[in-house]
C-alpha cells in the first residue's frame, strides 16, 4: 500500500461514552486537518449510523477553539451508537452503503472510536475495504470504562472514571460515620463483567476513608459468605461501606441484580430497582440496621470535574497516533498502551495490535490481585491503577461552571 494516500477522513464515537472520549476525538480531529494528505475531515452523527445515514459533519467549519474544548468537554460530542453490523460474508448490505458514502466523499481514511463491539466494527469494515479492492487505512482508537479492552494495559476513559470512583467512595465514607447509629452502606458500581472500576473504590480505602467490603464479578458471589461479611464488620464498627460490581453473579451464572426477594416479603416478587436497592432491601431485613443503596449509575463516566490529567493526555495521544499511523500506511490496527517505567517514573508507550484480535474478547482483573477472601483488593490492584489517576487538569470555565465545547456541526453535502 502506498504512503502518499490523498483523500478525506471520516471520524466515529461509539459505546458508551467517556469523560475523555472527546481528548481522543480532538486528538483525530486536530491532527487530519494538520496532515496534508487528508484532504476533510468529517464527524459521523452517531457513529457507524452516521455513516450510513450520509449525516457527516464537516470538522474543517468547527471554530479551532471550540474544537480544543473537546478535550475537557464529556460524553460522546459527536454522538454514539450501540449498532452492531451483520458479518460481510453473512450480509454486506451496510458494508455496500459504506463503500457508497466512502466514494462519494473520497474517503480515504476511517478512524473509529470505542470498545469491543466498536473495534469488531473496525475490523470488519477493514476487512471488507481489502476484499472489495478500496484503498481505505481503518484505525481503531481505544475507548472505555470498563478497562477490558484485550490487548491493551489499560483504556482511556478508565482513569477518570476510577478516579471520579475512589474520589466518591471516600466522601460517602465520611458522611456516612457521621452519627452514633449504626449504618451500612451498599455502592453500585458500573462494570458487568469485569471488575476494574469496583475494583478501584479500593484506593479509597488505601488512603483512609474508603469500603471495608470490595466485590468483584471475577468470583461468584456467595450471599450467606456476603452476609457473613457485613455482620462481622457491623459487630465490630457499627459502620460498614461496601462497594459491589452490577455484574457479580451467582455460581449458575445468574446475576445477583436479577434475583427475585426472598419468600419474607409474602409475594416472592421480583426486587425493583438495581443491585444497590436489592442488596440494601436484603441487609435491612437481615441485620434491623439502617442501610443505604446507593447508585453511582452515569456520574462516573461524565465526571470530567475529577477526570485525571494522565487520562487525557493519553485519550489526545492514541488519537494523534491513530493518524500519524495510517497516514505512514498502516491499517487494520488499534492503537494500544503499553506500561513502561524512566526513572521509576510511569510512562505510557504506544503499539499498535491487530483490530481482530481484539474484537470480542475481554480483560478481567487477574485473580491474584483480589484478596483470599474475594472481598477487597491487594496492593498490586492499587499499584496498577494509582499512576493513571495523577494529575488535574486546569478545566476552562465560564462564571464558575464547565465551559464545554459548543460545535456548529455543519453537515456535508
Amino acid at each position: 500500500m502506498s504512503e502518499q494516500l490523498r483523500g478525506a477522513c471520516i471520524f466515529g464515537q461509539s459505546g458508551g461514552p467517556t469523560s475523555v472520549i472527546n481528548a481522543s476525538a480532538y486528538g483525530v480531529i486536530r491532527t487530519a486537518l494538520d496532515a496534508d494528505c487528508i484532504t476533510k475531515v468529517y464527524g459521523a452523527a452517531h457513529g457507524i449510523k452516521g455513516v450510513l445515514e450520509d449525516k457527516l459533519y464537516v470538522m474543517d467549519e468547527e471554530d479551532p477553539e471550540e474544537l480544543r474544548l473537546l478535550l475537557h468537554t464529556p460524553s460522546s460530542e459527536l454522538g454514539s451508537c450501540r449498532y452492531k453490523i451483520a458479518d460481510p460474508e453473512k450480509d454486506d448490505t451496510d458494508y455496500k452503503r459504506i463503500l457508497e458514502i466512502f466514494k462519494k466523499y473520497d474517503v480515504r481514511y476511517f478512524f473509529y472510536n470505542g470498545g469491543n463491539d466498536s473495534m469488531d466494527t473496525c475490523s470488519k469494515i477493514s476487512r471488507y475495504m481489502e476484499s472489495v479492492g478500496y484503498e481505505c487505512r481503518v484505525m481503531g482508537v481505544p475507548k472505555t470504562i470498563d478497562n477490558d479492552l484485550f490487548g491493551t494495559d489499560h483504556c482511556p476513559g478508565f482513569a477518570s472514571a476510577a478516579k471520579y470512583i475512589a474520589t466518591s467512595c471516600m466522601e460517602i465514607n465520611k458522611d456516612a460515620r457521621v452519627y452514633d447509629n449504626g449504618m451500612i452502606t451498599v455502592i453500585e458500581i458500573m462494570g458487568r463483567h469485569a471488575g476494574w472500576l469496583a475494583g478501584s473504590a479500593a484506593l479509597a480505602t488505601a488512603f483512609g476513608s474508603g469500603p471495608d467490603l470490595v466485590y468483584l464479578p471475577e468470583y461468584d458471589f456467595d450471599i450467606e459468605k456476603f452476609y457473613a461479611d457485613v455482620e462481622k464488620i457491623y459487630a465490630e464498627k457499627g459502620k460498614v461501606l461496601i462497594a459491589v460490581s452490577e455484574g457479580i453473579h451467582y455460581a449458575d451464572g445468574s446475576f445477583v441484580s436479577e434475583a427475585k426477594t426472598s419468600a419474607t416479603d409474602g409475594f416472592g416478587h421480583a426486587q425493583l430497582g438495581g443491585l444497590a436497592a436489592l442488596l440494601a432491601s436484603l441487609l435491612q431485613g437481615r441485620t434491623g440496621a439502617k442501610v443505604r443503596g446507593i447508585e453511582l449509575s452515569l456520574l462516573q463516566r461524565c465526571g470530567a470535574h475529577l477526570a485525571s490529567q494522565t487520562d487525557i493526555d493519553e485519550a489526545f495521544g492514541a488519537g494523534k497516533e491513530a493518524v500519524e499511523q495510517a497516514v505512514k500506511g498502516v491499517t487494520g490496527k488499534m492503537v494500544a498502551f503499553r506500561r513502561d517505567s524512566v526513572d521509576g517514573k510511569y510512562v505510557c508507550r504506544y503499539e499498535l495490535i491487530p483490530l481482530d484480535s481484539v474484537a470480542n474478547f475481554e480483560k478481567k482483573v487477574p485473580l491474584e490481585w483480589i484478596n483470599d477472601e474475594h472481598n477487597g483488593m491487594k496492593q498490586e490492584f492499587i499499584d496498577y491503577v494509582l499512576p493513571l489517576i495523577q494529575g488535574e487538569p486546569v478545566l476552562p470555565l465560564d462564571h464558575s461552571l464547565p465551559r464545554y465545547a459548543k460545535l456548529k456541526k455543519v453537515l456535508a453535502k
